[in-house]
């Protein structure tokens, strides 16, 4: 049937899709204007076609079949994770009963005090049934949790964190140890990202680790079947929706080829990926935006394929989560499964050229970057390397920031500058893990703890299309520091300098503002009035405006951080 509907319709080629899209765009350049460059170094086109993925040796694979690309498992779902934040056995122990009866599926503990083997009893009473997963365990918990198996077996599974690279001693111990349903080990490409590495270097970073870790157990009389089956890797999912779908399929995908070449068989070579929402993007301000993506990073995970997904409360960035943001944060997994009906659908993006190509993309680059770890000596070997590749990613990443190319909406984009944040904040929640927003947060924090914000009035005046244009960018830009904004229109200079405020913008075409200007300036003078005049724009003649007494141009190549900074120190708003 699907042969016969599209019989009716003839193909269209390449050269006849660009030939429309170039005649649309009247003149503007195709690669400028609809060609998507990502720091990766993928250029992703404005379209794709059958031909784009026809020569990719995977497509045709199902789910839960070699490579894994679609998915570790023949049948859709994933497991609803929730972060248990309680230092103390008994109640992070009631705290996670209370989760799973409201819906969860499995709970992590990530702050809990483990003193004894006792302490593990009082946690794990009533979850025997539960998956289980342990973040951060050291040493003394991971032989803690030894003994407390040896007499306690497991019915659901039992995972943790532990970096089998980090002691290998203690890595040969756990996994010789062979306790049914426990699989200990992770290798935590969540931490990997956190550091700044594009999406493919996750791939290719974790895809080194894990081969580093095969061998350093094989060298230790593990098999490495054996050493397949007691990991887990664990991802986080930001926000750029169609990479972070396509990282976690790659992953699978390069993992899979690897593991093969270890001998193991090739119902064995998937990979159990736990996925997290990104911290790095969560932000103090605007909170509840965070609820927004976070639900687009579960969505992306649910996409690709996840194991499990842990979604973490929005307000977990600033303080310590509530029951409402917690149940916020459980009940959007809820609504994925139960009412979106995601989790009826394997592989919902299979078959999309554009993603597709993505995976294929991301697979080859990290195949590649594990490639380059290898030849420096493996994945431990390359650290210093591995370091200062992701710190260049990261610059990258935090400049495009800075510069508002990436944006952040309610914090250095269309910002409420009325927002007030300093009173519900835990001022070590907002600092770890590192987030991308710190550096315009502390702005806004500065101008809240300055007591009284700056007054800034944008005088629109003159040509109505640009003053209105400007004082609506100037707006912006003036929110991410939380300063105190009027947008006004005026008939003459006059009315202007009569209007007390702290800052004075002129919101007006280029051709008017050396009129304006030559007209302002004396008018503030002759009232007694030192206020300074700020121009909306980047006019060719800012030479002769300065000399007319004009401070500052703001326009779109302003870097928010450095002007907001500087103005706050004129203003009297100290560091």
């Amino acid at each position: 049937m699907p042969e016969l509907l599209f019989k009716e319709f003839s193909s269209v080629s390449k050269a006849e899709w660009d030939a429309v899209i170039v005649k649309d765009l009247k003149g503007a350049d195709y690669e400028k204007k609809l060609v998507w460059k990502v720091p990766s170094g993928m250029a992703v086109r404005p379209y794709y076609q059958r031909e784009d993925i026809a020569a990719f040796d995977w497509l045709e694979a199902a789910p839960g079949v070699f490579p894994y690309v679609r998915g570790a498992k023949t049948h859709p779902g994933w497991t609803i994770r929730e972060s248990i934040d309680h230092t103390d056995p008994i109640p992070a122990n009631k705290a996670a009963l209370a989760a799973v009866a409201a819906g969860a599926e499995e709970v992590a503990f990530g702050r809990v005090a483990i003193g004894s083997v006792n302490d593990l009893a009082l946690l794990l009473n009533g979850l025997d049934n539960v998956p289980v997963h342990i973040i951060c365990p050291g040493d003394k918990l991971m032989r803690r949790l030894l003994q407390y198996l040896a007499k306690n077996p497991r019915k659901a599974k039992l995972t943790s964190t532990l970096d089998p690279l980090l002691d290998l001693d203690l890595s040969e111990e756990t996994a010789k140890a062979n306790h049914p349903n426990f699989f200990p080990f992770m290798i935590d490409a969540a931490r990997i990202e956190e550091n700044g590495p594009t999406t493919a270097e996750q791939v290719g970073f974790a895809l080194a680790a894990g081969i580093d870790y095969i061998d350093a157990m094989s060298r230790r009389g593990i098999e490495p079947v054996r050493a397949v089956s007691l990991v887990e890797f664990g991802f986080t999912v930001a926000s750029n929706f169609f990479f972070e779908i396509s990282k976690i399929r790659a992953f699978r995908m390069v993992w899979a080829r690897a593991a093969e070449s270890y001998g193991i068989p090739a119902d064995k070579c998937w990979a159990a990926i736990a996925t997290r929402t990104s911290r790095w993007n969560k932000t103090i301000y605007d909170p509840h935006v965070n609820v927004l993506r976070a639900t687009t990073e579960a969505m992306a995970a649910v996409i690709g394929g996840a194991s499990s997904i842990c979604i973490f409360p929005f307000d977990s960035c600033y303080k310590r989560p509530d029951d409402d943001s917690r149940r916020l944060a459980r009940n959007t997994q809820i609504m994925l499964k139960n009412e979106a009906m995601m989790g009826r659908v394997s592989d919902p993006g299979g078959g999309s050229y554009a993603i597709e190509s993505i995976t294929e993309f991301q697979a080859r680059q990290g195949w590649k970057i594990m490639q380059e770890v290898e030849a420096r000596g493996g994945y431990r070997k390359a650290a210093e390397w591995i370091a200062e590749r992701s710190a260049k990613s990261m610059a990258a990443r935090e400049e495009r920031i800075a510069s508002r190319k990436r944006v952040f909406v309610g914090t250095n984009q269309y910002a409420n500058a009325t927002e007030r944040a300093l009173g519900r904040i835990e001022p070590a929640r907002i600092v770890d893990p590192r987030r991308g927003t710190i550096a315009y947060e502390a702005l806004r924090l500065r101008t809240e703890r300055h007591g009284q914000a700056p007054h800034i009035l944008l005088a629109e005046i003159g040509d109505p299309k640009m003053r209105a244009a400007r004082a609506t960018f100037c707006t912006n830009f003036f929110a991410c520091a939380g300063f105190d904004i009027l947008s006004k229109r005026f008939a003459t200079v006059e009315e202007i300098a009569a209007h007390k405020t702290d800052v004075i913008v002129l919101c007006s075409s280029d051709p008017e503002y050396a009129g304006l200007a030559s007209a302002l300036l004396p008018a503030l003078n002759a009232a007694g009035l030192t206020t300074p005049v700020v121009v909306a724009g980047n006019p060719e003649n800012t030479e002769e405006l300065k000399a007319l007494g004009i401070a500052e141009f703001i326009h779109a190549r302003s870097n928010p951080l450095e002007v907001l900074a500087d103005w706050q120190q004129w203003l009297g708003v100290k560091k």
